[in-house]
């Protein structure tokens, strides 16, 4: 496995376990009153500032062990670029759902918590989905167009 395919799954990974947290942690919170009058913010800004924290930490440890192992950490060849551009691609289509999301709830005058949360969860499906189309074509092959 390549040091930016294990980048991949790190990033997959700290995507998904942060919003599950986030969303225990909201869900928890609740208590029976409507979800926009749930404090939201201090959990938002935690669970993002800990996925990024946790996947640069791992990414540092992932880059370690792959240049004690295999002795090349760090060097991406032009296949590993085509793959990481085709990721990015892939995922920046749910920035713009998010992004046109955002701009028709804050049209309707909707509460910032469900302004605030379409945001969030289309970069966490941005990052889930450039992850699995990483992985998928590490694991299945690349054929750039």
């Amino acid at each position: 496995m390549t040091h930016e395919e294990i980048r991949a799954w790190i990033l997959g990974a700290a995507a998904i376990a942060s919003y599950a947290v986030y969303l225990v942690v909201v869900l928890g919170r609740a208590g029976g009153r409507p979800l926009a009058e749930t404090p939201y913010a201090g959990a938002l800004l935690w669970t993002v500032g800990a996925s990024i924290a946790g996947t640069i930490v791992l990414s540092i440890l992932a880059s370690i062990l792959t240049s004690v192992i295999s002795g090349d950490a760090g060097k991406a060849d032009q296949r590993d670029r085509e793959i990481g551009r085709f990721g990015e691609y892939v995922g920046h289509s749910f920035v713009v759902i998010g992004a046109v999301a955002a701009l028709l709830l804050s049209l309707a005058e909707a509460p910032h918590f469900w302004i605030a949360n379409a945001v969030y969860l289309a970069f966490t499906l941005s990052a889930i989905l450039g992850s699995i189309a990483r992985i998928f074509a590490y694991r299945r092959g690349f054929q750039p167009w």
